[in-house]
């Protein structure tokens, strides 16, 4: 105790309660006012803080695994012909290579895998270790004489990326909710298509500056380094009695009549736009285009202009949801495809077709943004993994099919018929909208569009 207060009192203060003090009007005392205050006002702050740095972090690691999903596509898809190629590997054989890339296609099949056994960093993880294993075994074998051997590596190395996709894409969808889809999509398309740049052109670019071997050693050790760091990235919670059987919830999710026009859906909502995106090159080249031009408006510009509407989609997804982004976005992306219809039927400037390509791109990005949120929606948690495989086969085979037949309608038609039959062929898939929005989780939109 301190001596100067004894000093100054002789007696202690007295023990006992303190007397009341009753404050004057208008004023709440400190401890009574926090009393007072409701119990959720706080918790709820709180969450309204911590919620965006939550989407953040998320968006963060969709970056991430995204990137390390389109590495391995643009390495198979740009610097393999290439690769073989330099080495004098008959144009046949680089032809067949063609071949290597129908996991991607079939990954349906063991999507059930993936939703039955391990958590998804598991499958993520050990799929990246196998990457980096195929492409350290292309090294010791003779690129100029591809053996059996070597082509199975690198069938080995494309069922690894299938089979990674299948995981990432169902980790994407166990972490989304209808808030967040718009964004997560916006990030992952923008991802997807830089990792495609650098493992095609980027790889590319340093092969000619490191060598081969050195290259297929570097991209050996970025894979494992995604591997370690994918291991951390967030679990969601997964309920293990609904995984045992992956495949008959599957069905019976799929075998529905309401699923009808959303299968319909799914399968014309992008086909205008495959359409077009087969024939845009060779247009270019028939108008006498450079290949510099090429290059810097079409690839360059094009792939910047569609990261951008993705991510300009992601937001208006977040914004006005899917629905709407599905019937707004879906229009545009079919309107600007009457931009390359100008140019190959009116007599406009040269320089025209380069607003029409920007303008191409940037709708691409917008649709696709959209489309990728309405997949992720139809999706339940648990059996995500078989359930997207499904719906972006579906997708795939569309595009696919429609493709082969797009340079069979130039040859008959001509390219501005052509242009015009892909705006108008993405009109059905609007129509249907009314039938497909009950299956859409929505959240309340902030407002219209």
């Amino acid at each position: 105790m301190d001596p100067s207060r004894i000093a100054r009192n002789d007696r202690p203060p007295p023990r006992g309660p303190r007397p009341h003090v009753v404050p004057p009007p208008g004023i709440v005392p400190e401890r009574a006012s926090r009393s007072a205050r409701p119990a959720g006002d706080r918790p709820e702050a709180l969450r309204r803080y911590n919620a965006p740095m939550r989407l953040r972090r998320t968006l963060a690691w969709v970056a991430l695994l995204y990137f390390a999903e389109g590495l391995p596509f643009g390495i198979a898809y740009d610097v393999w012909p290439v690769y073989f190629r330099v080495h004098g590997v008959s144009l046949k054989d680089i032809g067949l290579m063609s071949l290597l890339s129908l996991p991607w296609t079939w990954k349906m099949l063991w999507a059930p895998l993936v939703d039955r056994w391990g958590s998804r960093q598991q499958w993520i993880s050990a799929c990246l270790t196998a990457l980096a294993a195929a492409t350290l075994l292309i090294v010791p074998h003779d690129a100029a004489h591809p053996s059996w051997l070597l082509w199975a590596v690198l069938a080995a190395f494309t069922a690894a990326s299938a089979t990674q996709d299948i995981a990432i894409d169902a980790w994407a969808v166990d972490v989304s909710t209808p808030e967040s889809s718009g964004a997560i999509n916006g990030v992952r398309v923008s991802a997807a298509r830089i990792a495609l740049l650098v493992g095609g052109g980027g790889v590319l670019f340093l092969a000619g500056t490191t060598g081969w071997t050195p290259l297929w050693l570097a991209l050996a050790a970025l894979f494992l380094l995604l591997a370690v760091v994918a291991w951390v990235s967030p679990r969601a919670h997964l309920d293990p009695a609904k995984r045992r059987n992956p495949v008959a919830p599957v069905l019976r999710w799929l075998w529905r009549r309401e699923m009808v026009p959303v299968m319909l859906f799914v399968l014309l909502f992008k086909l205008g736009d495959s359409l077009l995106g087969r024939m845009v090159k060779p247009f270019w080249v028939d108008r006498g285009y450079s290949l510099k031009e090429i290059g810097l408006i079409s690839v360059t510009l094009g792939v910047a202009l569609t990261i951008a509407g993705a991510l300009a989609g992601g937001w208006f997804v977040k914004r006005y949801g899917i629905f709407r982004a599905l019937l707004w976005l879906g229009l545009a992306q079919a309107v600007t495809n009457l931009g390359y219809f100008a140019v190959a039927e009116l007599a406009l400037p040269r320089e025209s077709i380069y607003a029409a390509s920007l303008l191409e791109s940037f709708t691409q990005g917008l649709g696709t943004s959209a489309f990728l949120s309405f997949l992720m929606n139809l999706c339940e948690k648990e059996h995500a993994a078989t359930q997207y495989a499904l719906l972006s086969a579906l997708f795939a085979l569309s595009r696919d099919v429609g493709g082969a037949f797009s340079g069979i309608a130039v040859e008959r038609f001509g390219y501005g018929p052509f242009f015009a039959f892909t705006a108008a062929v993405s009109i059905p898939a609007l129509l249907l909208l009314p039938l497909v929005r009950p299956r859409i989780r929505d959240h309340a939109a902030a407002g219209s569009p």
